[in-house]
């Protein structure tokens, strides 16, 4: 993001920006089918307005990306224990309640799954970390379902394929958890 000193209008316009982004995925299936032209005339902005903020469509979804990724990865390391994981769980599924809108949208288009691999990747390798002193029988295929099952629920949900809400998909992932790793 360009704009360093976010103050409340800058805040309400970088909101109104990604939330008109991820209408356009919705509707429009494919990153490379959005352009800034139509951005901020859906968002009711100047082009002036949205290049404050953005450098090109490319960027507003790398930094939605970006916003993701640090907030799992902001906590990750801090977890020893499982409350400390259902802790981290929660965080997540708050900030995904918060922006319900967006992901709704965004996750409805067919780009999420290069993101999808990224942050299972991601979380893959911190699981790893957590569960290396574990005496765990076929444990990187156990964390890898886990995950990408994960990854695959919060999509679906998204997608509106699955009925099940976020506090329950948060639920199920920390039983789910303790049943893979927890002996």
């Amino acid at each position: 993001m360009k704009v360093k000193n976010l103050n409340s209008s800058s805040r309400k316009t970088n909101k109104v920006i990604k939330e008109t982004f991820a209408l356009l995925m919705q509707e429009k299936k494919e990153l490379n089918n959005i352009t800034v032209t139509e951005l901020v005339k859906r968002a009711e902005i100047t082009r002036s307005a949205f290049y404050t903020h953005f450098d090109s469509i490319y960027d507003i979804a790398q930094e939605i990306q970006n916003e993701t990724l640090t907030l799992l990865m902001t906590n990750i390391d801090a977890i020893q224990t499982m409350d400390d994981f259902d802790y981290y769980l929660d965080i997540i599924f708050n900030y995904l309640k918060e922006n319900e809108k967006i992901y709704s949208m965004m996750l409805s288009s067919n780009d999420p799954m290069l993101f999808s691999n990224k942050l299972s990747k991601a979380i893959n390798k911190h699981i790893s970390e957590l569960l290396k002193s574990t005496n765990n029988d076929n444990l990187i295929l156990k964390i890898t379902f886990y995950t990408d099952g994960c990854m695959n629920l919060i999509i679906k949900h998204f997608r509106k394929e699955i009925d099940n809400s976020l506090d329950e998909l948060n639920s199920f992932m920390k039983e789910l958890f303790r049943n893979l790793f927890i002996k």
